[in-house]
């Protein structure tokens, strides 16, 4: 297969993107799964976060795990599979999550179900490494990023149904339950035992499905996989300290001294977890900082690694896969507090739905591109379909039996979002910087202030995040030339935030408050919005700056 087309295959197209909903679906549904899970285990808010780190961790292991094979057998596997095989590989790898899902709930067990989850994602992250460069695949290169904004939009209908379809399988109903006592009842875990069992039923007729498809091609590349030996080895350092590092704050929590001290209604505060947590985090940061540093000394065995606006691309995909998974991971514990109205169990779907739903107006904004309006039409559906991606969330929530009233004046905050889009000239890299700004703002906003307003604020940090993955890829792999394969699962890797920024956040809101814990959403936008100013002036520098000056955001 060329790793170009002159014309796109749509057939194809509407075919992959299926995966792309139950990634929203399952990843969603953790918002509502939290809540239930911290109450009925009686856990702190850091350990509830650990459904997130089990869940985006496992997308970093999957693709790190592909990286070091392809690179100690010196060929590229998943391209020898070709796409196709990789996804329906990934799929029946969801379906084992799923049956050991099924068993770990019976055997009401977090730590059983934590792990049943991270087989789950590790499915999704081999789908993941697959479907986005088949995606980008079936058409011409320069609209790679719409369709990528396409499928993204039905990743984002997955997120806006989870969280209600999640309410209904675990509550009965999507409204009107007590979670604390809801999830003291002995079977309180059963219904989640039935969701599993249909959504492992999915996953087995979608692999099939692709299995059988006769307009799917395989999907296997043109390219030749470039080893990057020194790249693999710090990548495995920086895993070997993240894994101690994590592996002593769990085992803390089997110590009796520390649950008497740390845990329960009188607990103290935990600073060294607190530190811990954080040293993750510069880990990261600081490895990614050192091997490009070190390639640009002596670029042979670092691969992609030499390229600037690479990594600091994937601190960038870090970081945005982090603050949108930590706004909403967090927000059940939040709109729980007195100033947030006491809102708990079903009661917060909605909020969270919309939280989701907003990624999807961003994305069915985005995707408009694919289908080459003209440039008046453009700008009318710019600011139409918005709205009706915006109503179609109104009609899900309505449908479920939510009172929809408190969502009305949303409709405002989806209008700053569409100025944005104006804004942002459909060039990525002023686009990413626009929309940093605006999710900056909107934090600050929400960290100020209180009720409807702060619950707004927090809840718009979806229409900010919701177009930032295309625009971080498409800018991270420019100019990158014969690493842009390699690039790219770097990049996929680093949906690795999402499992280490929302605990962070949990662990900080367990000593200061979880309102006052949102200033970390404040500093994500920030260098969002930086690299977007940063990586203009990298390209500059290399002399390529107008490939993304010229478009393609969208």
């Amino acid at each position: 297969m060329s790793s170009e087309q002159t014309k796109t295959n749509y057939p194809a197209l509407y075919t992959i993107i299926t995966v792309f909903f139950f990634w929203g679906f399952i990843g969603a549904s953790n918002g509502v799964f939290i809540p239930f899970c911290k109450a009925k285990f009686g856990l702190d808010q850091f350990q509830s976060q650990l459904i997130d780190f089990a869940f985006y961790g496992a997308y970093y292991i999957g693709a790190l795990l592909l990286f070091i094979l392809s690179t100690l057998f010196k060929k590229d596997i998943l391209n020898s599979w070709g796409f196709k095989k990789g996804i329906i590989n990934g799929l029946l790898l969801s379906t084992v999550g799923a049956v050991a899902m099924i068993f770990a709930v019976k055997s009401g067990d977090y730590y059983l179900i934590l792990g049943a989850l991270f087989i789950v994602a590790l499915g999704f992250s081999l789908q993941q490494t697959s479907a986005q460069p088949f995606v980008a695949s079936l058409g011409e290169s320069h609209t790679a990023s719409n369709r990528l904004n396409l499928a993204g939009g039905v990743n984002s209908f997955g997120t806006t149904i989870g969280p209600i379809v999640v309410s209904i399988a675990l509550f009965g109903v999507a409204t009107g339950v007590d979670i604390e006592e809801f999830a003291k009842r002995p079977e309180s875990l059963d219904m989640m035992e039935i969701l599993y069992v249909f959504v492992g039923a999915l996953f087995l007729i979608a692999a099939a499905l692709f299995y059988l498809s006769k307009k799917l091609p395989d999907g296997k590349m043109d390219s030749v996989f470039e080893p990057a030996k020194k790249a693999m080895n710090t990548l495995i350092v920086i895993t070997l300290i993240l894994v101690a590092i994590f592996g002593y704050i769990f085992s803390r929590y089997s110590d009796p001294e520390f649950v008497s001290r740390f845990m329960g209604e009188n607990r103290e505060k935990d600073f060294l977890g607190l530190g811990l947590t954080i040293a993750t985090l510069l880990v990261i940061i600081f490895g990614l900082l050192f091997a490009n540093a070190a390639a640009k000394k002596k670029p042979e065995g670092w691969g992609a690694m030499r390229y600037p606006q690479l990594v600091l691309g994937m601190l960038a995909l870090f970081t945005y896969v982090g603050v949108e998974v930590t706004i909403q991971s967090n927000l059940g514990e939040l709109l729980g507090t007195a100033a947030f109205g006491s809102k708990a169990g079903s009661a917060i779907a909605p909020f969270i739905s919309m939280y989701w739903g907003s990624m999807m107006i961003g994305r069915w904004a985005g995707a408009i591109s694919v289908f080459n309006p003209s440039p008046g039409l453009k700008k009318i559906l710019l600011i139409v379909v918005p709205y009706i991606a915006y109503g179609v969330i109104l009609g899900a929530n309505a449908i479920s039996g939510q009172d929809i009233t408190a969502l009305y004046a949303y409709a405002g905050i989806v209008l700053i979002q569409i100025v944005g889009f104006f804004l942002g000239q459909d060039r990525p890299a002023k686009t990413l910087m626009v929309f940093g700004v605006l999710g900056m703002v909107a934090m600050a906003v929400g960290l100020c202030t209180t009720g409807m307003v702060a619950i707004y604020a927090f809840m718009s940090g979806g229409l900010f995040c919701s177009i930032m993955w295309p625009c971080i890829f498409a800018l991270g792999i420019t100019g990158i030339g014969k690493y842009t394969s390699q690039g790219s699962a770097f990049l996929v890797m680093m949906i690795l935030g999402g499992g280490i920024i929302p605990p962070l956040q949990g662990k900080i809101a367990d000593i200061i408050g979880i309102h006052e814990s949102y200033f970390i959403p404040v500093l994500c936008f920030a260098y969002l919005a930086f690299y977007g100013w940063k990586v203009v002036r990298i390209l500059k520098e290399q002399g390529i700056a107008h490939e993304v000056e010229m478009g393609g955001a969208h």
